[in-house]
């Protein structure tokens, strides 16, 4: 229907009175309503998107007086008001029984549908997200007579190929099926906000999205709201957050690729400025890190997908804040992809970096064999570029950490001697040399050779308090505690654990604060004092879980200890 007259028509048409057409526009509302008097109908009125805002007010003009025997049913995209006591109910996700019956109604106009197992229903409604548009256009997919779907699975294909640009069949997209009618409707504002909003896979606060959008408050909220009113954003009043579900986000890369790509700029930029001014050593400013995480994180896939430089610079600024912070899983993502970026372009000494740093992530977490391929590929890189003896010991020195997970303590004592001769020779006292020290004690003590272990410890342990360095002398207070505690030192173990734990505190690493933690408990157990232990054991365990590293067992197994 082109306008709010030619509903009327249409209505006039329908009920067989052809005066209405005819008669002049403002008789023909009171015209439609002497006529539905005589009958039990409901209307249904669709996409009543397409009609201006005046042109809605007169729908919802006419609707609000029509006679008792009738009902009204208006589908839109935008969220329209009337002055009734009118339902919304959305439908940007139908309930499972409810797509079952939208599937069988389909069934009844097209065989395909109708031979659905109730298999291949589950299947389409866990791809489409119970999206009642998606849903009727991938079922709709099946046995079509041009691109042809012989089953589920092909159909599925298909919406999936729509998230390719390359892919995309203008005639046949299922995006373009669900959203097309809204691009049309989009005001610059709405189109500024829609493109910042497009990088936040998590709510986001409409303070992130002012200096993409470059709007004002009011304006940005204006945007909002009638995004909103379209059913297009989810808003949560509480938190006063906003989020641009996938799959319109999907189609907003593709309809608008330009504003887009201005605002993910915008991000990478403010997301490097923060990565630098307080990423690196400067512990004291990670808080501010922490705070800004989830703009961060949005920016991250804009900043691999740009410039190299920047994206290795964010990547040395941000290294010890994932690990601090235990984002592992961002770590590792983000060093393998901005190994395979610098690769790329033949910057081998970032790309062996960035092996180096996943490798060490992996390390954490307990996976000897990516440890060991990244300490391959760490060295295959360097050498590639003909770095020096500095790189060289740190793939070395990886290498020794995989065999040391793997329990190969012969090669992990070989590699990690090799690595302290090297980083003695560039720099006699420094804090690789007081790491690699660290590492090789951890080898010979699980090996059992407790008097060597205790020896370098203490050697890394004088130099790290030189330096000075405090995360390594927290690291080395730690590990000699838990060398009392495999001597049964338990007072002993218990001191220097209370005194590695308030070092870490200080230091902010979240995986030194859950060991110490751990160390503690365990030394408290064994002289009976279980109850004070529990407490340190449920915080080990409750960040060794969210870690997700292998020490949560120990962990579990010192906090059963305190509750024995």
């Amino acid at each position: 229907m082109a306008s709010y007259h030619a509903l009327l028509n249409e209505l006039g048409q329908a009920l067989g009175r052809e005066e209405i057409p005819k008669a002049v526009p403002e008789e023909r509302p009171l015209l439609v309503r002497y006529a539905l008097a005589n009958y039990r109908a409901l209307l249904v009125l669709d996409n009543l998107e397409t009609f201006s805002q005046e042109e809605r007010r007169r729908v919802f003009e006419l609707l609000d007086n029509l006679p008792t025997a009738c009902r009204a049913i208006v589908t839109s995209r935008r969220r329209a008001y009337s002055s009734t006591a009118a339902h919304n109910l959305r439908l940007d996700k139908l309930e499972r029984d409810a797509a079952d019956e939208l599937l069988a109604e389909l069934g009844r106009r097209w065989e395909p549908i109708a031979r659905l197992t109730q298999a291949e229903r589950d299947r389409l409604y866990a791809e489409t997200g119970g999206n009642p548009l998606l849903l009727t256009w991938t079922a709709g997919q099946l046995g079509r007579i041009t691109g042809r779907c012989r089953t589920v699975a092909e159909a599925i294909e298909r919406l999936q190929e729509a998230h390719d640009l390359q892919k995309v069949d203008e005639k046949n997209d299922p995006l373009g099926f669900v959203f097309g009618h809204l691009v049309e409707t989009f005001t610059a504002e709405e189109t500024a906000v829609l493109a910042a909003l497009v990088h936040f896979t998590q709510p986001a606060l409409i303070g992130w999205l002012l200096p993409l959008a470059e709007l004002s408050p009011k304006a940005a909220e204006t945007a909002l709201d009638g995004l909103r009113d379209r059913a297009l954003l989810v808003e949560d009043d509480q938190a006063a957050t906003w989020l641009l579900p996938p799959l319109a986000a999907r189609f907003l890369r593709r309809s608008h690729p330009k504003a887009v790509g201005v605002s993910g700029e915008r991000l990478a930029d403010q997301a490097y400025a923060l990565a630098v001014e307080n990423g690196y050593k400067e512990h004291a400013r990670f808080p501010a890190l922490e705070a800004a995480w989830p703009q961060l994180a949005a920016a991250l896939p804009v900043l691999i997908a740009g410039d190299n430089r920047r994206l290795q610079t964010v990547c040395y600024a941000l290294a010890d804040f994932l690990q601090f912070s235990g984002r592992w899983d961002d770590w590792i993502s983000l060093s393998i992809e901005a190994e395979a970026r610098a690769e790329r372009v033949r910057d081998l000494e970032n790309a062996g970096w960035r092996a180096y740093h996943a490798g060490f992530c992996y390390f954490l977490r307990g996976q000897p064999t990516e440890v060991l391929a990244c300490a391959d590929r760490a060295a295959a890189h360097w050498q590639a570029a003909r770095a020096g003896a500095h790189e060289s010991a740190f793939a070395i020195r990886l290498r020794g950490l995989g065999h040391k997970l793997a329990r190969d303590y012969s090669s992990a004592v070989t590699s990690l001697s090799e690595a302290i001769e090297l980083r003695r020779n560039l720099s006699p006292k420094s804090l690789e040399v007081a790491n690699a020290l660290n590492d090789l004690a951890g080898v010979l003590r699980e090996s059992g050779q407790l008097d060597e272990a205790e020896a370098h410890l203490r050697e890394a342990l004088a130099m790290a308090k030189i330096l000075p360095d405090p995360e390594v002398v927290a690291f080395c207070t730690g590990n000699l505690a838990e060398l009392a505690l495999e001597r049964k030192q338990w007072q002993e173990a218990e001191l220097l654990s209370r005194e590695a734990l308030k070092l870490s505190e200080e230091v902010g690493r979240k995986e030194l604060i859950a060991s110490d933690c751990w160390r503690l408990a365990k030394a408290l157990a064994r002289q009976g004092g279980g109850a004070e232990g529990r407490r340190h054991a449920e915080r080990a365990v409750a960040i060794f879980t969210k870690l997700r590293s292998p020490k949560v067992v120990e962990a579990q197994a010192a906090l059963n200890e305190c509750l024995a």
